[in-house]
């Protein structure tokens, strides 16, 4: 099975998607599973991963309402508020669905670096493995250092990295991310996504070349079997079409054994979210 790790659906509307400015107007409008489906579908892939992208309670049910209907939605990583008083009562009534299958926070948009080392934050990560649910780290490369006693501190929670943490590509910079990334690695709990490199390059002008030393640094740290690959489509689509997004990882793994390409492309997703067939 060939799986999009990471992709999202909106119906667009300038007040809950005010971060997609002016520069970004090819995405300005809906994208829903009618359009992700014939992308899957030209590309040869089997499923994908609906994640939020808006941080509302609403953004979840609708994700899973979607899921309901489409059945190459696989899993939903949705949105709670870990904060709460009312988390574990929003994880119990959400972990009802079958596809709910882990949760996000928009980590690199809080004012505090440290946002994730929150006394309230961490009792809802706590949570988690209760309801066998994963979460994502969506990061900058600062956050790296926060992300890694988080994770230490869970070492039975299930943790991804998402678009291996946004690294300064356009501007060819490596550390200290590479450092940090490598720690974060030796975290065994913890897997990458190989999302959303596209869009921290020039938009217009990126090539593979400048990507594969970040995918380098990415492959040794974490190895063939704790990174997955993702789209995060539609934001990808600034930078590039589907087609041309993906390829960046496909063509990398090409002469990976056929046994690596499939955990890359599909069964290390399966496995770290328990995904059913």
């Amino acid at each position: 099975m060939r799986i999009d790790a990471h992709q999202h659906f909106w119906e667009y509307n300038q007040m809950d998607y005010s971060w997609i400015d002016d520069s970004m107007h090819i995405i300005k409008k809906d994208f829903l599973p009618e359009h992700l489906i014939l992308e899957l579908t030209k590309e040869g892939f089997d499923g994908s991963i609906a994640v939020q992208a808006r941080q509302t309670l609403q953004e979840t049910t609708w994700l899973l309402d979607l899921s309901n209907d489409h059945d190459f939605i696989k899993g939903v990583v949705g949105w709670v508020d870990l904060k709460s008083r009312n988390v574990n009562s929003d994880l119990l009534h959400f972990s009802k669905h079958s596809k709910f299958i882990g949760v996000r926070h928009v980590v690199h948009d809080e004012d505090d670096d440290a946002f994730m080392l929150n006394k309230d934050f961490l009792k809802g990560i706590s949570y988690l493995r209760e309801f066998n649910l994963t979460y994502d780290f969506l990061l900058f490369p600062k956050h790296l250092p926060v992300a890694y006693q988080v994770a230490k501190m869970f070492p039975d929670q299930r943790f991804v990295l998402d678009h291996i943490s946004k690294p300064l590509i356009k501007q060819q910079i490596f550390e200290p991310w590479e450092q940090d990334i490598k720690k974060l690695a030796g975290l065994p709990n913890v897997y990458c996504k190989l999302s959303g490199m596209v869009t921290e390059a020039d938009w217009v002008n990126w090539q593979a070349k400048e990507i594969i030393p970040y995918l380098d640094v990415i492959m040794s740290a974490f190895g063939t079997d704790r990174v997955m690959i993702g789209s995060d489509w539609p934001v990808c689509l600034i930078a590039g079409s589907y087609l041309k997004v993906m390829s960046v990882v496909i063509e990398y793994i090409n002469t990976f054994s056929t046994s690596e390409q499939n955990l890359i492309l599909g069964n290390n997703c399966k496995r770290f979210y328990l995904l059913r067939d």
